[in-house]
């Protein structure tokens, strides 16, 4: 099986890179990634893969690299919220541009198989309850706006050409490598150089959280069994509070209260994030990490590789 993963030098794209190649029987996965700041290389050291440098906005490119592949996973996005609220107009180019460029090169040249990683941020904020994968899209913020722009593009390719794609959408993913803007890294990356933890607002905003482990098989698992113009919800393990999460990493860390700083909140911040997962639960999918368990595993990661970390992140 030939698969091509784009946005594969970054976070989730290098640990699925990572993941699934001992798996596949004499092939390499080819990565493109157009290696942004939020991308490394490094990432993917050990990894039996060709990594092409190259932007999924480049038709040409695409019409080139996709033929011949039997799977295209596509982990390429603008994804920092703080960034989009900065200016929007990058998160458009590859978060709804960039799909629809890659959708149409998958097209053309007969992909099997498409997955789409997605996020729960294209729902906006529930007050209660869960949303199933029915639910309607209100996203509340330009980076969200964008990536259920890329989601809908994705949806009218398999209704109108039958193009074999499915969607993912997963709440907070985190764990090792993940570039410290995101809240796990930057209050684990703040605290090991002595800097405190800047928390928005009241800290009450709930998100779910899934080891980056665990998203990775469920991927896996809707590439192998994921019905073609389907969206899979993968539900996080855990639903903290920022507030909840700060205490966690401040145990875990041996830290005190005294380190956290509060900032003003994001602007139009959503409240609550709540996933329904039993739809790919009943294709046989459970998480295998404990919260606990991996957010322990991620704190030791960034300790021990301060090299990966510390001219990424920021100096004020």
């Amino acid at each position: 099986m030939r698969i091509l993963v784009t946005g594969g030098a970054g976070f989730i794209g290098s640990h699925f890179a990572r993941t699934t190649a001992p798996h596949l029987a004499g092939e390499r996965i080819t990565v493109l990634d157009r290696l942004t700041y939020a991308a490394d290389p490094a990432n993917l050291d050990g990894v039996a893969c060709d990594l092409v440098e190259g932007d999924i906005c480049d038709a040409g490119l695409l019409g080139k690299l996709v033929p011949g592949h039997d799977l295209v996973v596509n982990f390429a996005a603008e994804s920092h919220v703080d960034r989009s609220i900065d200016g929007a107009a990058e998160f458009v180019r590859t978060n709804v541009l960039g799909v629809q460029t890659l959708m149409r090169a998958c097209l053309d040249a007969g992909v099997p198989k498409v997955v789409h990683v997605s996020t729960d941020e294209v729902y906006g904020s529930i007050e209660s309850g869960s949303w199933r994968e029915d639910a309607p899209l209100r996203p509340r913020s330009p980076y969200a706006a964008a990536k259920a722009g890329g989601d809908l593009i994705a949806l009218a390719d398999a209704t109108t050409h039958g193009l074999p794609v499915v969607i993912t959408r997963c709440g907070n993913t985190y764990g090792p490598r993940q570039y410290p803007e995101k809240i796990i890294p930057l209050f684990v990356t703040n605290l090991l150089t002595g800097r405190r933890l800047p928390l928005y607002g009241d800290g009450g905003n709930v998100r779910e959280w899934i080891h980056v482990d665990d998203h990775c098989r469920a991927i896996r698992l809707v590439a192998e069994r994921g019905v073609p113009g389907e969206v899979y919800h993968v539900a996080g393990s855990t639903r903290l509070t920022n507030m909840e999460l700060t205490g966690r990493l401040l145990d875990v860390m041996g830290a005190g209260w005294d380190m956290v700083e509060r900032v003003a909140d994001r602007k139009g911040h959503d409240r609550r994030y709540s996933l329904d997962g039993a739809k790919l639960r009943a294709l046989g999918y459970r998480p295998r990490v404990g919260f606990d368990e991996g957010l322990a595993e991620t704190v030791r990661w960034y300790t021990d590789n301060p090299s990966w970390w510390k001219d990424k992140t920021p100096t004020a």
